[in-house]
């Protein structure tokens, strides 16, 4: 194991110092592929920001239940024994038939209903449910529907549905483009790599006859590949940063239109990492392939 250990260590060494020994053509690897990376990633990134934007324009949907006209206090109680042992619900509200009326009349309806002799409003419950998935609220409406006096539920989930709709074809959207991209980026390593193994083929002939083995030359290849990459994620971090920077003005003032505070945040530790992992991985294959490829000739 320690062995093992040795020779990858000396492999980072020797990829390390032929990234070092080809600052620019190092450089200019990492800002193709750090550019690459920061369009899917910034796109994953402005999507979950703008997700966060509309759910705070748009407030929290809610499920009206309206009860029958001859529900009495005590089906009342019964109702609301029933929200109190829901898990789903956030929250939930009381809404009598005479503040129903009131409302309606504060609305400008005063003349409409002055003309009944009764209240024809029933009373209702204002429920907020957990999350913001459209399978769970037509789950807990149609849960709530055979409850007993319940005259209507009312679903306030159309605005969900389609911004999980959008959200949804924007997040494939950005998944295609990883995707070319990704496949673009390992065809840049493979060609990195073929390059280097033609201008080392001498070295690697002369380490062949003093008895090494493939594994131990295509070690380095490997590292180089991946070191790389990781270098291009590093680039892509800070090229989502900085578009984070210079977009995050304007983003909050068009959030204040809305009577919104919001503020345009970059990736976590966890996207940070993801990103840079999967340069390096993209890096590593790219070089796999062309050692594969080419060292067989070599």
């Amino acid at each position: 194991m320690m062995n093992w250990f040795y020779l990858h260590l000396r492999a980072i060494g020797h990829a390390l110092g032929r990234l070092a020994g080809q600052p620019l053509g190092t450089l200019l690897s990492a800002l193709v592929v750090g550019i690459a990376l920061s369009l899917p990633g910034g796109g994953y990134l402005l999507l979950d920001n703008v997700s966060s934007l509309v759910r705070g324009v748009s407030g929290t949907p809610e499920i009206s239940v309206f009860l029958g006209v001859d529900a009495g206090a005590p089906d009342v109680a019964a109702i609301e024994q029933r929200l109190k042992a829901e898990p789903g619900l956030a929250s939930y509200r009381f809404v009598p038939r005479d503040e129903g009326l009131r409302q309606l009349e504060a609305a400008g309806l005063g003349d409409v209903l002055g003309g009944l002799k009764s209240n024809p409003l029933p009373d209702a419950f204002v429920i907020a449910p957990r999350g913001e998935d459209p399978a769970v609220f037509a789950e807990l409406a149609t849960r709530m529907q055979a409850w007993p006096k319940v005259a209507h539920v009312q679903l306030d989930s159309a605005w969900v549905e389609r911004l999980h709709a959008l959200l949804g074809l924007g997040r494939s959207a950005v998944l295609i483009l990883a995707g070319l991209l990704g496949f673009a980026l390992v065809i840049v390593t493979f060609n990195t790599i073929r390059l280097q193994i033609l201008t080392q083929r001498q070295e690697i002939a002369v380490s062949r006859l003093l008895g090494a083995t493939d594994p131990f030359i295509r070690r380095p290849f490997y590292w180089f590949g991946g070191l790389q990459g990781a270098l291009g994620g590093l680039v892509a971090l800070g090229t989502i940063g900085l578009g984070v920077q210079a977009l995050g003005p304007p983003v909050a003032r068009l959030a204040q239109t809305y009577g919104a505070v919001f503020q345009l945040s970059g990736p976590d530790w966890r996207a940070a990492l993801a990103i840079v992992a999967f340069a390096a991985l993209l890096g590593w294959l790219g070089a796999v392939i062309s050692v594969r490829r080419h060292l067989a000739g070599a």
